[in-house]
């Protein structure tokens, strides 16, 4: 923990953020209290909060609560104004019950924060604004389709009887589609009917819940491939475990200074579980959870296609190890290799020309496939940059140039 340098005629600002107000309180190096004010959330508020900042003396360092949520307009306001500014936490409940609460007690606690060396995360980019908008409607989407799946399933099992025969052998893809084209009116039953327009009302839900997120996919897609079209040639990661991994890296900055770090952001960094003569580790509970998700999602990709992951979940079955503690080793070393991703990022490998040149031939994308001993999915997927690795992108583009 790093003490602030005092030096006469110096402040150090605090900021406790709200939806439509922003409370900043300034103190001296000694600690001492100048003064606070509250503003609206509004250009003309940051900047009147800035200036009453200033008029107490030269700001060496600004803490504020919630820079990427309510503090994201004052915290952009003041790194533009070139200051230093630090990511503040709320204040624990034993602070809260000892000191009380209120928007001028916790914007000095903010700033003390800074003070004493509290507050050393620096404030969350905003240039990744876009991409966690696109990240969090998608995610809000496949939870309204998943929920409409389910509903539509509970729904059937209540059915009348006609409904629940005519329905129960269909996939569920073949479900949606035959329930969002029938025709409710054409049923005498009152019954029949009623329950017949809600399952239609759901299945049409769900087709349009999967229109959406196709569209989503293909802008969080055009989006990753601007800014970071590497991550999507890594065998298991896609648009969707792409992006929140830029998400973390791009919102934590401070945690990419060394290999270590990163992976306790993401809470894969092994901690010790051992006892007696029991010597193991378990996973982090810490962290970023979603980014945990992601690194666990690639996991369970490369666990099922990926074969140098297989031999490697092989020896370490034959070791003993359970499935938890194999996951705990292959999440730790995919956070390593999206460290090195994130930071000395690959060049991209241009796939934007495979498809292209097998329509140029009139080559089906199932005989490409069959040539190359792979699934229909991998190549289709492949072309559009869902699923790419190195080895078939070289080995179609091979294949292409002699077909």
């Amino acid at each position: 923990m790093t003490v602030t340098a005092i030096a006469p005629g110096t402040i150090i600002g605090g900021i406790d953020t709200h939806a439509d107000t922003i409370h900043v309180a300034a103190i001296d190096p000694w600690g001492r209290q100048l003064g606070d004010q509250e503003f609206p959330t509004t250009p003309t508020g940051y900047s009147d909060a800035l200036e009453f900042l200033s008029s107490h003396g030269q700001v060496i360092g600004l803490g504020i609560e919630g820079t990427s949520s309510y503090g994201v307009g004052i915290t952009r306001a003041a790194l533009a104004a070139d200051l230093t500014v630090h990511e503040v936490l709320r204040p624990e409940r034993a602070v809260r019950r000892r000191e009380g609460k209120s928007d001028p007690i916790d914007a000095y606690q903010a700033a003390h924060a800074v003070l004493a060396g509290r507050a050393t995360a620096a404030a969350k980019k905003a240039d990744i604004t876009a991409l966690r908008a696109l990240h969090n409607a998608r995610r809000s989407a496949v939870k309204a389709r998943a929920a409409a799946q389910v509903q539509i399933g509970q729904q059937l099992i209540t059915s009348p009887v006609r409904l629940r025969e005519k329905y129960r052998n269909l996939t569920s893809a073949r479900l949606v589609q035959a329930l969002g084209s029938c025709r409710p009116g054409n049923h005498a039953d009152l019954e029949e009917r009623l329950v017949l327009t809600a399952l239609k009302s759901l299945a049409q839900r769900h087709h349009a819940l999967t229109k959406e997120i196709a569209k989503l996919d293909a802008e969080l897609t055009s989006l990753i491939e601007q800014t970071a079209p590497h991550l999507l040639h890594l065998h298991g990661v896609g648009n969707y475990t792409a992006a929140q991994m830029l998400i973390t890296s791009g919102g934590n900055p401070d945690r990419l200074r060394t290999e270590a770090s990163f992976a306790a952001l993401c809470g894969t960094a092994p901690v010790p579980a051992s006892s007696g003569k029991t010597t193991r580790h378990r996973l982090s509970r810490g962290g970023d959870r979603r980014a945990n998700h992601a690194l666990h999602t690639i996991a369970l990709a490369r666990m099922r296609n990926h074969p140098p992951t297989k031999a490697f979940v092989k020896r370490q079955r034959d070791q003993g190890r359970s499935t938890p503690e194999i996951l705990r080793l292959l999440k730790r070393a995919i956070a390593r290799e999206m460290f090195k991703q994130l930071t000395r990022p690959h060049q991209d490998l241009g796939i934007h020309d495979l498809r292209p040149a097998r329509q140029a031939k009139n080559i089906t994308i199932g005989a490409a496939a069959a040539a190359l001993g792979l699934a229909p999915v991998t190549i289709s997927r492949t072309e559009r940059g869902q699923f790419v690795t190195p080895e078939v992108v070289s080995r179609y583009r091979a294949w292409l140039a002699t077909a």
